[in-house]
């Protein structure tokens, strides 16, 4: 794995003639499980990994050796032009993860989700732009559509600015969009609906419930138990960027919605885990954990008809599979050591 200054153009030490792509946010839960899937198709990948200094590259350093081989990690923060420019040099595509993520804490510090996720895209933008990048991989979610109007939700479904958070997702949506219908920037929005699986923050419902009962406990603290979504196990989620980015143009200038199409409740999810890791558990709701009232998005179903069509994407992993897989990884004593078990992380 070759290590990058953030203010240093990365070159490239493989000899293995493999193409560079790129990935910001690939020291995070998505981004390090794309890193994984673009190394195993056959790529080289310049990751971006956000300066810090402890000296942590994140997710990625808990990646296998045979993948980090093809693994260049530049230090960085996408808010930096100049980190984004040198990360995306001689890279055909460039696929854009790297944003502020977490909901609560977009009510707390709702700037610095505009400097990341609208300006942090504009500088993705730029540089591709300049460079005469192949592919813009954009990431969209699923928020940007609150709570549905109509189900399945279509890509033209309305956007709702429920929260701060899906407020700046919108706004990075459109730039992508305006750069493409500006310039012709070759550029394709990848909406994921709910992602899940190993590696995932604890402020995020599944691994909150699966992390609480793989400690022992049998009183479950969550929030509001009412709202849908539609899960899809990380490994699905990474193949459906892969698709996108290998896509014909047909692509182009789209926003492709990736889901499973099937709905649960927050509350039968809870019961759906309980009975994959055989145990029996009681929900006791925090106050804490509640979004304020006109915020919580209470519906959330996918109608990913468009990304099966244009890209011959489905997912391969069921609920109660990807649930399976989720818990073994979080009942490992070293990975469940990195979270704080029962504590509300915003």
């Amino acid at each position: 794995m070759t290590h990058t200054a953030a203010s240093l153009p990365t070159v490239s030490r493989s000899s293995s003639g493999r193409p560079l792509v790129a990935v910001t946010g690939a020291d995070g839960f998505i981004g390090s499980h794309l890193t994984e899937e673009l190394v195993r198709a056959g790529y080289r990948v310049r990751a971006m990994a956000i300066y810090n200094s402890q000296g942590s590259y994140g997710w990625l350093d808990t990646l296998e050796p045979e993948v980090l081989e093809h693994v260049e990690v530049q230090l960085g923060d996408v808010r930096d032009a100049g980190s984004v420019r040198a990360l995306m040099g001689g890279a055909h595509t460039v696929y854009h993860l790297a944003a502020l993520i977490a909901i609560p804490y977009s009510y707390v510090a709702p700037r610095s989700y505009v400097e990341t996720n609208i300006t942090g895209t504009l500088n993705v933008l730029e540089a591709a732009r300049d460079l005469g990048t192949r592919r813009v991989v954009h990431t969209s979610t699923s928020e940007v559509y609150g709570t549905a109007r109509t189900v399945p939700i279509h890509e033209s479904h309305p956007l709702q600015g429920q929260s701060p958070y899906s407020a700046t997702k919108i706004g990075a949506d459109k730039l992508a969009e305006s750069y493409h219908l500006s310039f012709g920037l070759p550029v394709v929005t990848l909406r994921p609906f709910n992602t899940y699986g190993p590696r995932q923050s604890a402020r995020a419902v599944i691994p909150t419930v699966i992390s609480q009962i793989a400690a022992g406990r049998t009183e479950i603290r969550l929030g509001d138990l009412r709202p849908t979504r539609d899960f899809n196990f990380v490994a699905d989620t990474a193949r459906a960027f892969r698709a996108v980015g290998e896509a014909g143009d047909e692509v182009l200038g789209r926003v492709l919605n990736a889901g499973s199409g099937r709905e649960i409740s927050v509350g039968d999810t809870v019961r759906l885990i309980a009975q994959v890791m055989g145990r029996e558990v009681e929900v006791v709701q925090e106050d804490i954990r509640l979004r304020p009232e006109g915020s919580e998005v209470m519906r959330l179903l996918a109608d990913a008809s468009a990304l099966r069509d244009l890209t011959g994407w489905a997912p391969e992993v069921s609920l109660e599979e990807g649930l399976r897989r989720t818990a073994e990884w979080f009942t490992n004593p070293a990975h469940l050591a990195r979270y704080r078990v029962g504590e509300y992380t915003v």
